[in-house]
């Protein structure tokens, strides 16, 4: 395995153990975007831990806020704050809800999982940033469930106007939503030309392959934002979860707990 995908797996035990002591839901959709954060926390972001709040960083938004387990993951293994902190969440009176907080931790750029809203608010930064003659990326995650929503719309046909060539939106599409398929609940496809339509540079990638995903971050062309269309699998890495709308809301149980991590054991070997 190379550092990256041992850091995936790292991140996605984590995953899994903090939401089996919580029993908080939303594994699956947690586990389809470990590599796309594992790319941007690791290898392409511009951030420094010690100065989380430094005018000048990239900033990372989830925008699919339910998957956070993800991002409290990420932010501790990049040394946001130390990882036993990971044990508070979903727990009362924790500041480590089950949907980021901006505040809360630092690391956190936005407060998501109200969904429809994180590339609005990434578009604001990345205007703001222009304003402030800064360098500065702004990177927006999304679930393809969240396209539902018309406010991503709204700022896709916002974003081209004002020339946001420092921002990349990146959906997280697993295939998958809360009631099933979303190719059954709305016509999603073509995804990567509907962003093109809308005047975005779009790219399609494997969103488990981090070199794919890395080459895509640094395609953006001046004068337009960019979207990468990242094809992945809800509940990779974990066979008995993998592509189950199941693990959409159910918390692993101790025994689900304990098959997930061997298989995670067996496949660092």
């Amino acid at each position: 395995m190379t550092d990256l995908e041992i850091v995936a797996n790292t991140i996605r035990r984590h995953i899994l153990t903090m939401s089996a002591a919580a029993k908080a839901p939303h594994v699956g959709s947690a586990l389809s975007c470990v590599e796309i954060l594992v790319t941007l926390y690791f290898r392409v972001a511009r951030i420094d831990p010690s100065k989380p709040r430094d005018p000048s960083r990239d900033r990372i938004i989830l925008s699919k806020g339910h998957a956070c387990a993800a991002l409290y993951a990420c932010l501790a293994e990049r040394g946001f704050f130390p990882k036993e902190r990971l044990e508070e969440y979903a727990r009362d009176n924790s500041v480590m809800a089950e949907h980021p907080s901006v505040g809360a931790l630092p690391g956190i750029e936005a407060t998501t999982g109200s969904l429809g809203h994180g590339l609005g608010i990434g578009l604001g930064m990345a205007l703001a940033a222009k304003m402030d003659a800064l360098s500065a990326r702004v990177f927006v995650v999304l679930s393809d469930g969240e396209l539902n929503e018309g406010s991503v719309w709204e700022a896709a046909l916002w974003a081209p106007a004002h020339n946001l060539d420092n921002v990349t939106a990146i959906v997280d599409f697993n295939g998958l939503q809360a009631t099933g398929p979303s190719r059954e609940i709305t016509a999603i496809e073509p995804l990567a030309d509907k962003w093109r339509s809308f005047g975005w540079q779009a790219l399609e990638v494997d969103g488990h392959d981090m070199a794919q995903l890395a080459a895509a971050f640094e395609a953006h062309h001046p004068g337009k934002p960019l979207a990468i269309v990242a094809r992945t699998v809800k509940g990779r890495g974990v066979s008995f979860m993998e592509n189950n709308l199941e693990w959409h809301y159910r918390p692993p149980s101790p025994d689900d707990l304990a098959k997930a991590l061997a298989e995670l054991d067996g496949s660092r070997r």
